[in-house]
């Protein structure tokens, strides 16, 4: 499908059509299944030996209350409370908070520029999550037929491997599809979880204790220096709590809310009393509590589910990785790539093949190189936890410059939550070496390479605006009669207004050609997700054949330069849709020494810039009204 077939709207209300009930049925689909498959595997590795927590009565009844309490704290009260109401006019993640931040501190620019590179580095992180979440998902589900035959486990990575496969090609149909299917089996997933759990909390009811958060602390406060190792397996259950924030732009904030509050938060509950139920009277069950939960004869359907909701628990951080691809893009920390609207209605439900493919990749690779969710669980967790401290640090200056919060309210806060943060850090650190320097080292590469394009970027502007002719002294200077008049529009894109488009320049010099009316045509993107039609538009008439249009994009609205133009009639601009021509300067990039970067960041720029996606596809332009015409330009 083309990105040009299925036009996008233009604002962020979700509460439409769809109404709450179908959107929070699509949240529980794609935002909860990354959290809602922990009970897969925490528990497990809670008591696995390098944690060294004995399975005795008093440690089950402490390490469940300090999961029960974990969840209270970090998601339900951080993310589901707070930070889901530090939306960027219905817009969350990374990026999105970034902007909010650095919106709320633009009069102290070291202080914004170091925000943006924090945020860009906590987005980063993110993509880091959406590799290792599918993998260790999949991958501890079809585990399971290991417990029904354990004859099969030689069939577990081929299995995996195929059912991965099976959910990255499905992408294409879109997120409102995918939520529509996947919503009613993870609905059956959580009432399972639930019931299941509920079942065993009846036969040892002294389980019950855990809602006690004075066992939670007296845990925490028993296990010493093996503290950091314990927290770095009970971090698991919190997985996907970013996932929650970072979908927020294509359900909303009330049905994510609606839906943790009803279903999701109770079922876990449920299930991880349950399984701490179980161990009571069976320790011999930890070789895989959930799995031990069900009769023998319950096995099969089981595991089926399991693998079932494991699939669509990769479906919240892969959708979170269209939205941050998206957003990076709009605020000029990625080239343009091909971007797929995959709802009329909803803007945020979007399908990009590129990031699609790559992800898929890594993500094959992850399981292959790890082979089981206990190898994976050791990479897991360190990416998370950072970008969960990055978003509260941020968060802090949502909530007092822009919310107004009094400074003693919003310090505590922030102060207690990154206390929690910076110890689940600390957990998941030691487990460094044997794998969380997987997740570390893909946000490694990818912050690289974003600071390299948004750097870049900015070094090939200063490049244009050195070499280039100011426009206005040109304008004035400018004799049409001394050249060919054409009676076409001739529009002329151009980064910076203040110079000559080199496509002009070109036009002049090679075609001797001036048109009747020619535009110089300048896209901002902002730090807000939506600019409303009513500010899109600007236009100035610099001489009788010369004008200055500025069209104004938030970094969630579709950049249709076509569309836009047509707003210039009631500013006194009539374009011609079938008359008009677009001029396109295509820079190659010429790395030399210099002081902009060092000498392979700035080859590596180049050859960012060599494969980004074209003017023309991004912004929507008709094929066969546009002309490119290279420069080069040195950084």
């Amino acid at each position: 499908m083309s990105n040009r077939q299925q036009p996008a709207p233009e604002s962020g209300a979700h509460l439409g059509k769809q109404g709450l009930g179908a959107l929070t049925l699509g949240a529980i689909g794609v935002v909860y299944g990354d959290i809602g498959t922990s009970p897969l595997y925490t528990i497990k590795e809670v008591f696995a030996p390098h944690t060294g927590v004995a399975l005795n009565h008093g440690n089950l009844i402490g390490a469940i209350s300090t999961i029960f309490w974990a969840l209270m704290l970090v998601v339900t009260l951080k993310y589901v409370v707070l930070i889901l109401r530090a939306d960027n006019h219905g817009e969350g993640g990374g990026l999105a908070l970034t902007a909010l931040a650095a919106a709320a501190v633009k009069e102290r620019p070291r202080l914004r520029h170091a925000l943006l590179l924090l945020g860009l580095f906590g987005a980063s992180l993110f993509y880091g999550d959406s590799v290792i979440t599918p993998a260790i998902s999949v991958l501890g589900a079809v585990e399971g037929l290991q417990i029904i035959a354990p004859g099969l486990e030689s069939l577990v990575l081929p299995i995996t491997v195929a059912v991965l496969v099976g959910l990255f090609m499905v992408q294409q149909f879109g997120t409102h599809w995918v939520g529509r299917f996947f919503g009613p089996v993870i609905v059956l997933w959580f009432v399972v979880l639930g019931g299941i759990g509920l079942w065993h909390i009846a036969q040892h009811p002294a389980i019950l204790e855990a809602l006690n958060p004075l066992h939670a602390w007296n845990f925490v406060a028993a296990r010493g220096w093996k503290l950091l190792a314990t927290l770095g397996a009970i971090v698991l259950a919190l997985t996907g709590a970013e996932a929650l924030y970072a979908d927020m732009g294509h359900f909303g904030r009330r049905p994510i809310q609606l839906a943790w509050g009803s279903l999701v938060l109770p079922a876990l509950a449920l299930n991880y009393m349950g399984q701490g139920a179980l161990l009571m009277g069976d320790p011999q069950a930890i070789e895989n509590p959930f799995y031990r939960l069900f009769p023998d004869a319950w096995l099969i359907p089981a595991l089926l589910l399991a693998t079932l909701a494991a699939i669509i628990a990769s479906q919240a951080v892969i959708s979170g990785a269209y939205s941050m691809t998206k957003q990076a893009m709009q605020l000029g920390f990625l080239p343009r790539m091909s971007i797929r609207y995959t709802s009329a209605r909803e803007a945020g439900q979007i399908y990009i093949p590129s990031v699609n493919w790559l992800l898929l990749a890594a993500v094959i690779a992850a399981v292959l190189h790890f082979g089981s969710s206990s190898a994976l669980a050791s990479a897991y967790g360190i990416a998370v936890t950072l970008t969960m401290a990055i978003t509260t640090f941020l968060t802090f200056f949502v909530v007092r410059s822009a919310w107004k919060l009094p400074l003693p309210v919003a310090l505590a806060a922030t102060v207690f939550f990154l206390v929690v943060d910076a110890l689940f850090v600390a957990g998941c650190a030691v487990k460094l070496f044997d794998g969380g320097w997987f997740p570390l080292v893909l946000g490694a590469l990818l912050f690289t390479g974003m600071s390299t394009w948004a750097r870049g970027r900015k070094l090939l502007l200063e490049g244009i605006r050195r070499d280039g002719l100011e426009l206005l002294p040109f304008i004035e200077n400018l004799d049409p009669r001394s050249v060919h008049r054409s009676t076409r529009t001739a529009v002329y894109p151009a980064s910076d207004p203040s110079t000559v488009p080199q496509a002009l320049l070109h036009n002049l010099k090679h075609n001797q050609v001036l048109h009747e009316r020619n535009v110089i045509l300048t896209v901002r993107f902002h730090d807000v997700p939506w600019v409303p039609m009513a500010e899109r538009i600007e236009v100035h008439a610099l001489s009788h054949c010369f004008w200055q249009v500025t069209v104004h994009y938030g970094f969630m609205n579709v950049p249709d330069v076509p569309k836009a133009l047509e707003l210039t009639t009631s500013h006194g601009l009539k374009i011609p849709t079938f008359e008009t021509s677009f001029f396109i300067s295509r820079e190659t990039v010429v790395p030399t020494p210099g002081s902009g970067m060092l000498n392979w960041r700035e080859r590596l720029f180049a050859a960012m810039s060599r494969n980004a996606g074209g003017v023309v596809e991004f912004f929507r332009l008709p094929d066969n009204a546009v002309v490119e015409l290279g420069t080069r330009v040195q950084i």
